[in-house]
């Protein structure tokens, strides 16, 4: 039937029909037999064309056990993706999902509805676990693989990043961790004082998120890390030439980040490796990663990412996307059953698919994964609530810290939670919380979504925020895949050079606030809004 028709209907009959009290064969042409879908729908949900960006409805799909993303935009036609290669971990993990917690404040109205009034705007159903401001947007590589498609671009000023930390501490009040992010932070020639303004503003946790480049070859840089004292967060992807040749555009570089590694380990500053995992590219490598972790003595944790398509990458086949389980999987395998894949919980503060973590204690060779010895589900199913009716509920708080996005391995927090979560284990009541904290080891892994599999529902729990200037906090995701990174861009560089002009003229500056729009025309991508400011009073 053409469906532009509008004439008659015409249904062709069998010409055999089935007398009444017949039989007939339900196979046969008269009677053709209907047939299931290859796959179960499970829930719809909302998400993005990945060409154009509007929101579109999209359909969640249990398919050989695994979880894709299907959606339709009117203008480009039907898009699938991989999303979870794991169906029944994906369905079960439901019971991880912790109530969210409420900011003091918000900074956006509700106007045009999720992912457009970001952030955070009272639709919103978590606060900021880990607030991230990017300093810069140059980097001192040029990464094939980089979701934040780093170049030239802006530098934030001190007076920026003070305000975005106040506008945090008014949100939060006690914030938990802040990540100075980039391009490549550590070359911003402020780095260095921002940090220090971050801490003295009572934020507990302090990251620097780096390539490791600067801290291996300069050593005043070096001196001034060990007077602030960061947590160090490390771009470290394997040990092979071809992962960072692929990856990193710079097959040579494993000398360099070592060399920085032993230098951190120098001055005592605590490392998380964030290994951005590919398929068919490092998958492999995942058990020696651990094993390198575990020994050396600067790294208390692990942050496994697998690749995710925003940004700055390759040529990608969105229906064989890497997962979490598809890399809790390798890493039984290559750990002779070190790190099982039971050992591993969902982090409940997001969606309970976007993260998954493991705590251990190390001693000696001994590695104890936390969850052998505590059933840690008995204390964070939130769903089910089959918790035994006297279970402690400070070792209910201790695990829900552990199990965080705020976490910091190394901490003597993470070491305090953990101490208190394995009380029965008999362990000593005057117990060295400094040295204790170094004998535990995290592994996270965290997958961030991309255009192919954006999920509103995820994006609605997310408590990794972008800070930026005039007091928004942007979810991680929906700043990467939606057009508020590109927007921002455009309007922070435009903004960097109106202000040098006005500083050339010795006149003041005063921006106006970023804005986003999110109108479409055909084929296009969001269109970006007009960048303001005045100039001696003057609009430029």
């Amino acid at each position: 039937m053409n469906q532009g028709s509008h004439g008659p209907l015409h249904v062709s009959l069998p010409t055999t029909v089935a007398r009444a009290g017949q039989t007939q064969d339900s196979g046969s042409a008269a009677f053709p037999r209907k047939r299931d879908a290859d796959y179960v729908f499970y829930e719809l949900t909302r998400s993005i064309c990945p060409e154009c960006r509007r929101v579109v409805d999209a359909h969640i799909l249990l398919r050989d056990n695994k979880v894709y993303m299907r959606k339709r935009c009117p203008e480009h036609g039907i898009f699938e993706g991989l999303v979870y290669g794991d169906a029944q971990a994906y369905t079960s993990n439901a019971r991880f999902n912790k109530p969210g917690t409420i900011p003091l404040a918000f900074s956006t109205e509700i106007r045009q509805g999720c992912p457009h009034d970001c952030g955070l705007c009272p639709d919103h159903q978590q606060h900021v676990c880990l607030g991230i401001i990017e300093v810069n947007t140059a980097c001192n590589m040029d990464c094939p693989l980089c979701f934040a498609n780093a170049g030239a671009g802006f530098n934030l000023t001190l007076e920026e990043v003070e305000g975005m930390l106040d506008h945090l501490v008014e949100t939060e009040g006690h914030p938990e961790v802040v990540q100075f992010s980039g391009g490549e932070p550590s070359i911003h020639p402020q780095i260095i004082e921002m940090i220090r303004m971050a801490k003295q503003r009572q934020i507990k946790y302090v990251m620097l998120n780096t390539n490791g480049k600067r801290i291996a070859d300069d050593d005043a840089f070096l001196e001034q890390l060990n007077e602030v004292r960061p947590a160090i967060y490390f771009q470290f992807d394997g040990f092979e030439c071809e992962t960072y040749s692929i990856l990193r555009g710079e097959p040579d570089i494993l000398s360099q980040k070592l060399r920085a590694l032993d230098r951190l380990a120098q001055i005592g500053l605590y490392v998380v490796l964030v290994p951005a995992i590919a398929q068919e590219v490092n998958l492999h490598e995942v058990g020696k990663i651990v094993s390198f972790a575990i020994e050396h003595p600067a790294v208390r944790g692990i942050n496994f990412q697998p690749a995710f398509y925003s940004g700055r990458y390759g040529a990608h086949d969105p229906m064989q996307r890497l997962t979490i389980p598809d890399i809790l999987k390798a890493l039984q395998e290559q750990t002779d059953d070190l790190f099982k894949v039971s050992d591993f919980v969902p982090v409940p503060c997001c969606f309970p698919t976007c993260n998954s973590v493991t705590y251990a204690l190390i001693d000696g060779d001994t590695v104890l994964p936390l969850p052998r010895v505590l059933n840690v589900e008995d204390y964070l199913d939130y769903v089910t609530n089959r918790a035994v009716p006297d279970l402690s509920e400070d070792i209910k708080t201790a695990l829900e810290g552990l199990w965080s996005s705020s976490a910091v391995p190394g901490s003597s927090k993470a070491a305090q939670q953990f101490a208190i979560s394995c009380a029965a284990c008999g362990l000593s009541d005057g117990l060295d919380l400094v040295a204790f904290a170094r004998n535990i080891f995290m592994i996270m892994l965290q997958d961030f979504m991309d255009p192919w599999t954006f999920n509103q529902k995820n994006l609605m729990k997310c408590c990794k925020e972008i800070l930026l200037p005039d007091g928004k906090q942007i979810p991680f995701c929906a700043y990467n895949n939606v057009g508020y990174r590109e927007q921002a861009r455009e309007q922070l560089q435009a903004r960097e050079r109106r202000r040098n002009q006005a500083r050339r003229m010795g006149v003041p500056y005063t921006p106006e606030p970023l804005t986003f729009s999110f109108e479409h025309v055909s084929g296009s991508r969001p269109i970006s809004p007009g960048v303001k400011g005045s100039v001696n009073g003057h609009e430029a």
